[in-house]
């Protein structure tokens, strides 16, 4: 049985349970406890608070863990990057008041700096010789330059909302962050093999993302054009149909090129155009 450490609660919470659904594991969280079993796959889930997830995986208390990179940059736990999810993305960065005339890094010098992040924070001022005052906080790090408990605050930011909001402006972007999946570097043979299960649904989940079928009506005479513009994963899977002249072409396309794309197909005489969204793909 592979253990796998979760956050408890939260945004990275409702993601990761959501990408666990997708990779069909199924939980029964109808009644909330500690640690849960799947009831189809071997792998039972430890639900944690986040900053407890690094140093769980560590000892070996769970074998895997999905934590934030910035919960895991900050612990500096001894263990390992499975692999990069993609999902819960956002960003560490200092602000400051929006009056505040910023020019560099070098305006931090002798400031009080409040943050939740305390490691990062120094690693990133010493690399640039800055001496700063940080004290640490938890917990609504943004309102601590308007009681004037700090000059400035090294925290979180995703849409950046809560800086506006605090009358405070973005200044510096001092790493990004997204959902790991990290391990413990003695796993067993046998969980090892679990994992591989694991990253093998990881992966089929990760490359349907963005991914939508498309079938379509070509004519013949067009079709060598239409497959030009088709950036289907290997070539396109082209069928005959009854009448003649035509035939029927099926690809994967990405979202992001999507319309784009359908927009020559359509001035190519492509007809009957159906999409549908990928659940899982293997590649």
């Amino acid at each position: 049985m592979l253990r796998i450490a979760v956050q408890s609660k939260g945004r990275l919470y409702d993601e990761t349970m959501s990408f666990l659904a997708e990779s069909d594991i199924k939980l029964n969280l109808m009644k909330r406890t500690l640690l849960v079993q799947a009831s189809n796959f071997p792998l039972e889930v430890l639900f944690l608070r986040d900053d407890d997830i690094p140093q769980t995986v560590a000892s070996g208390v769970a074998d895997i863990g999905i934590v934030g990179e910035n919960e895991f940059m900050e612990r500096d736990e001894d263990a390992e990057i499975v692999k990069r999810l993609g999902f819960s993305k956002c960003r560490l960065s200092l602000a400051v008041p929006k009056s505040v005339d910023y020019k560099d890094v070098q305006w931090f010098e002798g400031k009080k700096i409040a943050t939740s992040y305390p490691v990062i924070l120094k690693k990133f001022l010493a690399e640039r010789g800055v001496k700063a005052d940080i004290h640490v906080i938890t917990g609504s790090v943004e309102i601590s330059p308007g009681i004037g408990l700090a000059d400035a605050i090294f925290d979180i930011v995703s849409s950046g909302s809560t800086l506006v909001s605090n009358h405070l402006k973005e200044v510096e972007v001092v790493m990004q962050s997204e959902a790991l999946l990290i391990g413990n570097h003695n796993i067993s043979a046998d969980k090892r093999e679990i994992l591989e299960e694991l990253l093998f649904r990881i992966d089929a989940v990760r490359a349907a993302e963005d991914k939508k079928y498309v079938l379509m009506n070509a004519p013949k005479d067009k079709l060598e054009e239409i497959i030009a513009v088709l950036p289907g994963i290997k070539s396109p899977t082209v069928m005959p149909l009854a009448e003649e002249g035509w035939c029927s072409v099926h690809t994967v396309l990405n979202q992001k090129r999507f319309w784009e794309i359908i927009g020559k197909l359509k001035d190519l005489g492509a007809q009957g155009i159906l999409v549908i969204p990928i659940e899982k793909m293997i590649v």
